[in-house]
């Protein structure tokens, strides 16, 4: 059993902000814990656009605070994202979000990120995977 807080993770390895400065994520269980899944606490920051394709991950997604815009660039279909809707990228959509208030969410993937990801150019999250143990 692993028990943590986002409170014990902030300003460690695990407490990653993004290179384009729009967003932080917490990631409370990772793919060294070998579960199959990570879980991330992530913030995206008022007035920021964030375009994203996750080609190598599935992701759902929480919104648990705040609010923003979420276009999927594969229907062009746009939708208002407030707390307590989720919304599943099961078909490694293209997206954008646009975040009026800061946007607070609980994110899953499959396969389990790092914690050494960051968007690359195209919005996508290289597929990293943890050493096999011995």
């Amino acid at each position: 059993m692993i028990v943590r807080s986002f409170k014990d993770i902030e300003g460690t390895d695990r407490h990653v902000k993004a290179a384009s400065g729009t967003w932080e994520s917490k990631r409370i269980v990772l793919a060294k814990e070998r579960v199959g899944f990570s879980l991330h606490e992530t913030v995206l920051y008022a007035g920021t656009e964030t375009s994203m394709w996750y080609a190598n991950h599935i992701e759902a997604v929480v919104c648990t605070e705040g609010e923003a815009e979420l276009t999927d660039h594969e229907t062009g279909k746009t939708y208002s994202i407030t707390p307590g809707t989720m919304y599943l990228l099961d078909g490694h959509e293209r997206h954008t979000l646009r975040v009026k208030e800061d946007f607070r969410c609980i994110c899953v993937f499959n396969p389990p990120v790092t914690g050494r990801e960051d968007h690359d150019e195209n919005g996508v999250y290289p597929l990293l995977t943890e050493p096999e143990e011995v």
